[in-house]
């Protein structure tokens, strides 16, 4: 396999391992670390997530809202010792290892392995965050054509995390086990993980659910712990998508682009939901195609006291990129009409 692959402006994939680690037969320490249980998902109010102000980052600039640094912390740079694993990949495949529960809903696309002689491999960076990194995985069956590429979007551990999510999209929902809300408060080591897993497990079911009502957002495939295995948006050389923001107008077609997102955030708002971060930095285009990406704070619009601002800020937020490129202004205040119509807000 090869050792780096290209990507799109400053972005690149390199394989990450322990500084004189060898090839194969190691793993991520990520993999091994013990998860507390934490009940995860949507309630009547949307997905659970801690109550708090730390995570103020309302009125920030929405274009640093992807989570992107710099720089890259050497701490993900660590493998364990893994005399058990394959001959050839990092780790056995880690289908068996989550509940129907926490995979992907049916029916599957073709291209999802679920074999269990089925290898892993980590085949570099794609993204580093505040809040999670996202690796490109291989999945393959040795001695077959099965083979797939994914996207492991992995939550930080609690020394290495920077949350930032506004107490904002947290109006209207509660938190089902009062203990693990106490010591996400306080901040113990224990609340720490938890709240990864609680973000974590709020992407994914996002992401089950958006994705079964149509929305275009890439294929859950399953969840272990704080990673999320998905599809990977990007061509089989692992070059991924680029974002809407590093596009130019003749590069694509506006209109297209903009009926596509105008059918996607319609079906999130008849859902009674809204993005409640969507900026032209999360949402990629691969090959004409738009799909939205960093889905854990979507927010409840009805039982949100804030449910209407954050519907209308996503859309005038991605669409002040289409107007730049073209778009006539008043199509962006027709969507927020239509989307309030179709999340019911009268």
């Amino acid at each position: 396999m090869r050792e780096r692959f290209s990507s799109t402006d400053t972005e690149s994939f390199s394989r990450i391992r322990a500084k004189g680690a060898p090839r194969r037969g190691r793993r991520s320490e990520r993999f091994d670390d013990h998860e507390p249980e934490v009940v995860f998902g949507f309630d009547d109010h949307g997905a659970y997530a801690v109550e708090g102000d730390e995570y103020a980052d309302f009125d920030g600039d929405h274009e640093n809202h992807d989570g992107e640094h710099d720089s890259y912390d050497d701490s993900y740079e660590s493998y364990d010792d893994n005399p058990d694993g394959p001959a050839g990949g990092d780790r056995w495949s880690t289908w068996d290892q989550s509940p129907p529960t926490e995979k992907g809903p049916e029916p599957r696309p073709a291209w999802v392995v679920t074999e269990l002689a089925a290898v892993d491999t980590e085949l570099g960076l794609v993204k580093t965050g505040k809040e999670a990194d996202v690796f490109l995985l291989e999945r393959a069956v040795p001695g077959t054509d099965r083979r797939t590429l994914m996207a492991a979007k992995r939550y930080r551990d609690s020394q290495h995390r920077m949350f930032h999510r506004d107490s904002g999209y947290l109006e209207g929902r509660r938190h089902k086990e009062s203990r693990i809300a106490r010591a996400m408060a306080k901040r113990t080591a224990f609340g720490k993980e938890a709240i990864a897993a609680q973000w974590a497990g709020a992407e994914f079911t996002a992401l089950c659910r958006l994705w079964s009502a149509g929305v275009a957002v890439p294929y859950p495939v399953q969840i272990t712990g704080t990673e999320i295995l998905m599809e990977f948006v990007g061509d089989e050389s692992g070059t991924a998508a680029p974002r809407l923001a590093q596009l130019r107008a003749e590069e694509v077609d506006v209109e297209d682009l903009w009926e596509q997102l105008g059918r996607s955030l319609s079906l999130l708002a008849g859902d009674g939901y809204a993005h409640g971060d969507l900026s032209a930095y999360n949402i990629l285009v691969h090959e004409g195609r738009l799909v939205i990406i960093d889905v854990p704070q979507i927010v409840d619009v009805v039982a949100n006291p804030r449910g209407r601002a954050f519907l209308e800020r996503d859309v005038r937020n991605v669409g002040a990129w289409f107007v730049s490129r073209g778009l006539p202004e008043q199509r962006v205040g027709e969507l927020v009409g239509a989307l309030e119509y179709d999340a019911r807000l009268g």
